[in-house]
């Protein structure tokens, strides 16, 4: 069983109930439908956790939270989301993490500063683009981080050079095959990509950002989670907008964010 500390993630099988699990198929795969080419990238769809209501579901599923308390995390901040959806016969993703904040002193703290919780709404294996991840990198310098540039570059999202390492096979790497409904927990520092979907049919993912401590992160680093939480639309029915404002984190002092600072980590 993988570790969240040790290992930067770990897998928790079946958290998302049937009927949940049915109507976000249902609703992904209309959104996907009805999108427009601005959410269309060259390895899929991906739109905001708030492109509709039923998101606020899974933003506060209960059984997800208790699998974040089980963990030690009773009072984890959730601010933002996507869903990202892999067409049949498209590439691979590109090898990246998801910090920010590399220049911090505590940036290869043992305990995570930012989890994502992803929620795979069909069967994955390698053959539709089943997570990849590199055990370990999340706090330990890896041979890949000194072939990254920025891994959010346009040039990766644009796949302008196959070639590029961040699409390579690793030496180190290791498949997360899922079931639908299972919940895959990492932490952001995790260097993580996805294989190629070979199949014909659509593999989508639901990624959501959850601060398990936020309260103790650097001040700088809760200032730039604030300004990074996605506001819950107007239009969404008040109940649901009131239960995921609840889970946004609140920062009252002065100290600057760091910004998007998506670099390589230095070397410990």
């Amino acid at each position: 069983m993988p570790d969240l500390i040790e290992d930067g993630y770990c897998l928790i099988h079946g958290v998302l109930p049937e009927d949940l699990l049915i109507r976000l198929r249902d609703t992904t795969e209309a959104l996907c439908a009805n999108t427009d080419d601005g959410h269309r990238r060259s390895q899929g769809i991906m739109m905001t956790a708030m492109a509709d209501p039923i998101l606020a579901e899974l933003i506060t599923l209960p059984a997800a939270l208790e699998c974040l308390e089980g963990l030690g995390y009773d009072a984890p901040t959730f601010t933002d989301g996507y869903l990202i959806s892999k067409p049949g016969d498209s590439p691979r993703l590109f090898w990246h993490y998801d910090w920010f904040a590399w220049k911090d002193p505590e940036a290869r703290s043992p305990e995570p500063q930012q989890l994502f919780l992803m929620y795979y709404l069909v069967d994955t294996t390698p053959d539709n683009g089943c997570l990849r991840v590199i055990p370990g990198s999340h706090r330990h310098h890896n041979s890949l981080h000194d072939l990254l540039s920025n891994p959010h570059s346009p040039e990766l999202s644009r796949i302008d050079n196959p070639e590029n390492p961040a699409f390579s096979s690793r030496p180190d790497e290791i498949d997360v095959p899922v079931k639908a409904g299972d919940l895959v927990i990492g932490d952001a520092r995790l260097l993580h990509s996805a294989h190629a979907n070979s199949s014909n049919v659509l593999r989508t993912v639901i990624t959501l950002w959850f601060q398990p401590r936020f309260d103790e992160l650097p001040e700088r680093v809760q200032a730039q989670m604030v300004r990074k939480t996605q506001a819950v639309p107007e239009e969404w029915p008040a109940d649901a907008r009131r239960a995921v404002e609840a889970l946004h984190p609140v920062y009252t002092g002065n100290d600057e964010p760091y910004g998007r600072d998506l670099y390589r980590p230095p070397e410990p």
